[in-house]
């Protein structure tokens, strides 16, 4: 960047920009957040001479005397000098308004996005929660979620995560792989709202059982009961609608 803005001799931009009394102000900051070893008496010295005619500095300097991290600077053919993105942002902003104003329009961006993702998390846990709540209090619907079988109910499950996956999907993590062998991920990254709303109240369901001393496969047959009855209520439940709805219009802002 340095040399963007001075071909022939990049250091001058550098040692320009470093002589300014409020950048003095804003690299010594940047240490006091950032390392413990940095001189605060030898930085006072250069931020009150800062901005003064008779004020020279340079990288090598201003590391060597106040132990500085933030920016790294050496001598010779290989020799340059570096900075953390916080601090070469700034020498960018003092040599390019442009760029200062394209850094600015950036950070609003990313802050209307924030808000956005906020909003809504907010509203997808709202309507996840009201979900929830039918869940216990609805009467029930069809039934989507395929009930065990004789074999499934006698098998013993090496990990708790594959009792909750057959309980809900009727099938364990490899099972699902070995009839999609084609598609990255597993069986829950392809799972629906209503099947992930689900999965979340049969692990904490199981966690419960657990904690009782239930045999494992009393638990399947137990946690398979609970998803088919819960499937029932959420199939046509509205909030789950918007909540899809919503889904699909974050991926369409992507």
């Amino acid at each position: 960047m340095a040399r963007y803005a001075d071909e022939d001799d990049p250091r001058y931009p550098i040692q320009n920009w470093m002589r300014n009394k409020d950048v003095i102000a804003y690299l010594g900051l940047w240490e006091k957040l950032n390392n413990v070893n940095f001189k605060g008496v030898e930085f006072d010295a250069f931020k009150n001479e800062a901005g003064s005619n008779k004020f020279k500095i340079s990288p090598q300097k201003w590391v060597k005397e106040t132990d500085a991290i933030g920016i790294i600077s050496k001598s010779g053919n290989n020799g340059g000098t570096y900075a953390y993105s916080d601090i070469a942002l700034e020498f960018a902003s003092w040599l390019s308004p442009e760029f200062k104003l394209y850094v600015i329009q950036e950070f609003e961006r990313l802050k209307r996005n924030e808000a956005y993702q906020y909003k809504v998390d907010w509203t997808a846990s709202r309507m996840l929660a009201k979900s929830n709540y039918h869940i216990h209090t609805d009467s029930i619907k069809e039934i989507i979620i395929p009930k065990l079988t004789e074999k499934q109910k006698q098998f013993v499950y090496a990990e708790e995560a594959d009792v909750l996956n057959v309980a809900l999907f009727g099938m364990t993590a490899k099972e699902w792989k070995d009839k999609n062998s084609n598609l990255e991920g597993n069986i829950r990254d392809y799972a629906d709202l209503k099947h992930l709303l689900i999965l979340c109240n049969l692990e904490n369901t199981n966690a419960e059982l657990i904690n009782d001393g239930i045999p494992q496969k009393e638990r399947l047959i137990k946690l398979n009961n609970s998803a088919i009855r819960q499937m029932k209520i959420l199939e046509n439940d509205k909030s789950i609608k918007e909540l899809e709805n919503l889904n699909g219009k974050l991926i369409d802002n992507k």
